[in-house]
């Protein structure tokens, strides 16, 4: 069978973005979606649609170019328009969990308007694995609605979102799988662990930080997460088998509340005995560093997929409903819950849990069958939407 092309547009994804996480979704969902494209003899070429950003890419640009998105281009009928238009399928990942009423309405105006330009030119749109909603007002409920009533798919990434999904618009077409960046590529350096000197690895998270020490607690933890961070970095210097790596997963050029080389180096500064990583070139970089490391507490959730899918137990630190939803679906019960454990319980919790993390490995393993699973049932809607949009049919 002759090999076809197929444009595929990346909606909400990104190349650039100092927000590893965002970038651990671009990556994966690529490597997955030209995987699948391979086993159906089709050749895809990508353009990943996304706002405008400065920092370095962690791609080749010639290979995958980014189209800017702004006001502008998607008001003018050769911007955006055309663009999505012309493409023959469009996977949406909104940045992960930016398809919702909780971040204003600029922001839902941009995911919603690039949404329905893809449903109006006829070009069908897959929302790739991502946290749906909350939607709790109006018009963000009706407009929601449309959007999901006309995808050619909605993916949800948690049972919760499954459960808004069918919720909002009980006739979509809704599956569940699981975050694509647990197929983020990465070096594998598992062979670093199991030395004599433990290699704890944490990421200092600059959101929960900056809250924590602003007061402001919008996340409602019941933990502070300064003291958490401090004393747990304290105790584990004072143990005197224990190298304690810092390091980040969500960084800004120009610095800001959710810039975790900023936080990193405050902390860093405090406890001079520890290594302060480097900050990743980009995401299959850091999961690779976060490989080599004997354990792990982060308060990024990709940095503890990237930590749960390379083999590396991991103490997530939760602070909103993707964290439960995402674990509590693999069983993975090691992690601190946002409420209803106090700062000096979630202390001896993540001592407890460095002790047993031959047990959280063990967890790991299992979790990961379940996940490769669920990313199947992904694979499966991607292989009937391009074979669709590639003129064939399964």
């Amino acid at each position: 069978m002759t090999i076809k092309p197929v444009k595929i547009g990346l909606l909400w994804h990104s190349a650039r973005s100092g927000n590893l996480g965002v970038g651990a979704l671009t990556l994966a969902n690529i490597a997955i979606v030209r995987a699948v494209a391979e086993e159906l003899e089709l050749e895809p070429s990508f353009v990943i649609f996304g706002p405008r950003e400065s920092t370095p890419p962690y791609l080749d640009e010639a290979v995958v170019p980014t189209y800017a998105i702004s006001t502008k281009s998607m008001l003018s009928p050769w911007g955006c328009w055309k663009a999505i238009g012309g493409q023959d399928c469009v996977l949406d990942i909104a940045a992960g969990d930016s398809f919702a009423d909780i971040y204003g309405i600029r922001r839902f105006a941009f995911q919603w308007v690039t949404k329905m330009i893809a449903i109006a030119r006829g070009v069908p749109l897959v929302l790739s694995p991502q946290t749906i909603g909350p939607f709790e007002r109006q018009p963000y409920v009706r407009l929601a609605q449309t959007v999901l009533n006309r995808a050619s798919v909605v993916v949800a990434r948690d049972p919760m979102s499954l459960e808004a999904v069918r919720k909002l618009a009980p006739k979509a077409h809704a599956a569940l799988a699981v975050d694509v960046a647990f197929a983020l590529p990465y070096e594998d350096n598992s062979s670093l662990r199991g030395q004599q000197r433990m290699r704890v690895g944490i990421n200092v998270s600059a959101l929960l930080l900056n809250e924590a020490e602003c007061g402001s607690n919008r996340f409602g933890l019941s933990v502070d997460y300064g003291v958490l961070t401090r004393r747990l970095i304290a105790d584990l210097l004072a143990r005197g088998d224990v190298d304690v790596h810092l390091f980040t997963h969500c960084n800004h050029p120009n610095g800001g509340w959710d810039d975790d080389d900023a936080a990193t180096d405050k902390i860093a500064a405090e406890f001079p005995a520890a290594l302060r990583v480097p900050s990743f070139a980009g995401p299959s970089e850091a999961k690779s560093y976060i490989s080599g490391l004997d354990f792990v507490v982060a308060g990024r959730m990709h940095a503890c997929i990237a930590a749960l899918s390379s083999g590396t137990p991991v103490v997530p630190i939760a602070y909103s409903r993707k964290f439960s939803g995402l674990f509590g679906m693999l069983d993975y019960k090691w992690m601190v819950p946002v409420a209803g454990t106090d700062t000096e319980a979630a202390v001896s919790f993540i001592h407890d849990c460095l002790e047993r993390r031959d047990a959280l490995a063990a967890d790991s393993r299992r979790g990961l069958m379940r996940v490769e699973a669920l990313l199947e049932v992904y694979r499966d809607e991607l292989r009937r939407v391009l074979l669709n949009a590639s003129g064939r049919s399964l």
